[in-house]
């Protein structure tokens, strides 16, 4: 008789969890596309620095962002659109002829790319491609890194 009151109690215990606690697998397709990651963020230097920027400049960097995300690496790439200009960084043409500064840059970049955040109006991003992830390493809204 003890087996059936304890029997009783657990299925009460199971009902009156929370429906959060019961939760259902549902297999979600992610689309496709590049992420970004701020692992590699350097805004050290006062020339890829953001300070002082307005919320016009954070809000056009974001939808950038969201924008380059619906594209694989190869789509922004190869993408010819004169608002985006995405190209690869020759640094001995650049304010920056050592790289990034990153550790271990050499194993870790293979390219060096830039693209505008919007034509002409708050600069552009510097970073690298790893598979389908950029990393932003610098925020150029100055465009500092070309004389």
């Amino acid at each position: 008789m003890s087996s059936k009151k304890h029997k009783k109690r657990q299925d009460t215990e199971i009902r009156s969890q929370p429906s959060s606690a019961r939760r259902e697998v549902v297999n979600i397709q992610i689309p496709e596309g590049i992420s970004f990651s701020f692992r590699y963020y350097q805004d050290e230097k006062n020339k890829f620095s953001i300070g002082g920027r307005d919320a016009k400049y954070l809000a056009s960097l974001l939808r950038r962002l969201r924008d380059l995300s619906q594209l694989n690496a190869q789509e922004v790439i190869n993408n010819q659109s004169k608002s985006l200009r995405c190209h690869g960084i020759a640094w001995q043409n650049t304010t920056e002829p050592n790289g990034f500064g990153i550790p271990n840059e050499s194993a870790l970049v293979n390219m060096p790319y830039q693209f505008q955040i919007s034509a002409n109006e708050y600069g552009r991003v510097h970073g690298f491609f790893s598979e389908n992830v950029f990393y932003i390493v610098w925020l150029d809204p100055e465009h500092n890194l070309y004389s």
